[in-house]
């Protein structure tokens, strides 16, 4: 392998190029048997893997994930070795994601992690010296039920550009779609929202980051908050970068693809669960719905109607039955064991390409907002950096660097000189400290700059 690792924490590491061509090494695999809807049989003389030994460390239950990567791992020819219950594991002694990585990393070439903290994969590919795969963590991202997904879409309706996708169900809690939604917007496809209730909406920094980085434009959220008004929210990519497109959802008499997602009650307090809408025939009878494919990432808890199963528009056991092929052609991609499937040596995706990466002392200054990120989890927080990317388009904010939430940062502290000051810039980055206020920095011991104090007269 190059020397430089290649982690997949979010689906924005992968650049767009990278995931067209593991959706062609999927595709390859598949027709290896000469029946493309046969995956459960893929692949079984294929033998690239010989000698490879993959970790699946879950944190949380999983049936589809762990079984897929470990079924993946298996039909290249190599092993696994899993960790399935933590109840089992060292960390019920205390073990920490840290040393677990860097243990773990001298059984097996790579490693999947799933596991309830936000960012917490992200922890483990820095301690980690073999490359490691998100299986999902927290409500932050699940790039392999992505990669999934966009296949599922590809193979049912071709191109993604143009494509009309309706979304609803729990956008709040729902990694997968925070990973998806991304992925769909950098591909050019239209996204319509619909929340399955009150406070299910995107998450701000996911919402964001569809504005300013992908240059996805949403009708305001008023529109569907009135009572009586329609619902729906549409992203509409941009053809160039900064060059906002809007749209109605009356502009769309006929939509792609439908995809509900389950509530995700472990992500709320107890009683949160507002009326979800279930999808049925009833729901599917109307105009603009007649020819849509329904898409789920499985499990299903009542949101989707079984009668369903049995049509040519059901498209989740297909989309499930994808994940075997996708995530053989992920591994082989970050083990580099099929030379028509190497990932870029240095590319990284979206997510470091512009954005310069902060650290700063772990009890000075602004701390992730997220209080599931890893950052605060009271036994491995400590292993984790007070770590942001900064980003400067539309005034100053931080994302953490593991769970990538975001926090606005207009109060610049100086290390050298102890002042702070309002700004939405920053000159040295090394001597930076960024407050959430400033009583926070005053209490640090920062006093007002120059700036601060001409404001003030």
């Amino acid at each position: 392998m190059s020397a430089e690792l290649r982690h997949l924490i979010s689906i924005n590491d992968l650049t767009n190029e990278e995931i067209e061509k593991i959706f062609e090494t999927a595709n390859r695999y598949l027709a290896e048997l000469g029946d493309p809807d046969a995956p459960h049989r893929i692949a079984k003389s294929k033998r690239i893997g010989t000698g490879s030994i993959l970790a699946t460390l879950f944190y949380e239950p999983s049936t589809r994930t762990r079984l897929s990567f470990e079924s993946a791992m298996l039909r290249l020819g190599g092993r696994t070795i899993s960790s399935a219950d933590p109840a089992t594991s060292s960390a019920a002694k205390g073990e920490s994601l840290a040393d677990t990585a860097r243990v773990v990393s001298n059984y097996a070439d790579a490693i999947v992690i799933r596991h309830p903290r936000d960012g917490a994969a992200r922890l483990v590919a820095e301690y980690a010296s073999v490359p490691v795969i998100n299986g999902g963590d927290g409500a932050h991202e699940h790039p392999t039920q992505t990669l999934c997904d966009l296949f599922t879409l590809q193979r049912e309706k071709g191109a993604f550009k143009g494509l009309n996708v309706v979304i609803s169900g729990d956008l709040k809690g729902s990694r997968t779609i925070h990973s998806f939604v991304y992925a769909l917007a950098r591909f050019g496809a239209h996204i319509m929202l619909m929340p399955g209730g009150k406070g299910m909406e995107l998450p701000a920094h996911v919402d964001w980051r569809l504005r300013h980085e992908f240059h996805a434009l949403p009708v305001p959220r008023e529109k569907y908050e009135k009572e009586n008004a329609d619902i729906d929210v549409l992203y509409a990519t941009a053809e160039q970068p900064h060059q906002p497109t809007l749209l109605s959802a009356s502009d769309f008499k006929e939509i792609d693809i439908f995809y509900m997602t389950r509530f995700q009650k472990e992500r709320y307090a107890e009683g949160a669960k507002a009326d979800y809408m279930k999808v049925d025939f009833n729901f599917l009878n109307e105009s603009k719905y007649k020819s849509a494919s329904v898409m789920h990432p499985l499990p299903r808890v009542g949101e989707l109607d079984a009668d369903l199963d049995g049509t040519p528009r059901a498209a989740y056991f297909r989309q499930a039955s994808y994940g075997v092929p996708i995530r053989m052609a992920l591994i082989s991609a970050v083990l580099e064991l099929d030379a028509q499937n190497n990932l870029e040596k240095f590319a990284h995706g979206f997510r470091t390409a512009k954005h310069p990466v902060h650290t700063q002392p772990r009890e000075l200054g602004i701390a992730c907002p997220n209080t599931n990120c890893i950052t605060h989890d009271p036994h491995d927080g400590s292993y984790a950096g007070n770590k942001f990317t900064v980003v400067t388009e539309d005034g100053l904010r931080l994302r953490c660097y593991y769970c990538e939430t975001d926090v606005k940062a207009d109060i610049v502290g100086h290390a050298y000189s102890k002042l702070y000051e309002h700004s939405t810039s920053i000159r040295d980055l090394q001597d930076t400290v960024f407050f959430a206020n400033e009583a926070d920095a005053q209490k640090a011991g920062f006093k007002p700059g120059a700036r601060n104090h001409a404001a003030a007269e």
